[in-house]
């Protein structure tokens, strides 16, 4: 029986690390794509293409500094997809790895925030969105990161927007409120697990 992939993603501040974290305590075996992908940012390899790519000044004390790519990017579309075109062929072969690993499992979930905007969300049997209002989003990020609304509306724009993401999902959980959100997940979870006995 060939080991399901579920994708699982939702706009910065959706809340979909929560609700990918709960599928994880239901015993689900999940892929942070975002966890892996600052790993191989550190890899020597890894650190001399991003040297060549965006320059010396990048680096802090010879290793990638996030807060200074972070800048950089997320204004610049370009430098985003270049830095993107780094890591991701990586991450995706990490992946693939990953789910040799897990298998026999009914199916496994790979969570990431550009499933969609990457196209990696092609190699999926299934996709769950989760979703919330955008001021939630937007107060959410502040929080966590403490920054300013102007940095995450930044990030927010170099995202698709949840209908765009809806439209090619086949479930959208809407985490408003987490127990309702956990509510919907499980409903998911029982569903996946029943469609292949």
């Amino acid at each position: 029986m060939r080991t399901q992939i579920i994708g699982i993603t939702g706009g910065i501040g959706s809340g979909k690390s929560t609700i990918a974290n709960y599928f994880n305590s239901l015993g689900v075996p999940v892929y942070i794509a975002d966890d892996e992908a600052k790993k191989i940012l550190f890899l020597p390899e890894v650190v001399q293409e991003i040297e060549t790519a965006f320059g010396k000044e990048i680096l802090t004390d010879g290793k990638p500094d996030k807060a200074k790519i972070a800048t950089l990017v997320f204004k610049n579309p370009e430098k985003l997809t270049q830095l993107n075109n780094i890591i991701h062929p990586k991450v995706a072969q990490h992946f693939k790895s990953w789910v040799k690993v897990n298998y026999g499992r009914i199916f496994v979930l790979k969570e990431t925030a550009i499933l969609f905007e990457s196209g990696s969300y092609k190699d999926c049997d299934a996709v769950i969105l989760v979703t919330a209002p955008k001021q939630i989003r937007i107060e959410r990020v502040m929080q966590r990161d403490g920054i300013l609304r102007e940095r995450v509306l930044e990030r927010m724009a170099n995202q698709w927007d949840d209908d765009k993401k809806a439209a090619l999902s086949n479930y959208v959980i809407n985490n408003f409120n987490l127990e309702s959100a956990k509510a919907e997940a499980y409903k998911i979870f029982q569903a996946l697990n029943l469609s292949k006995k």
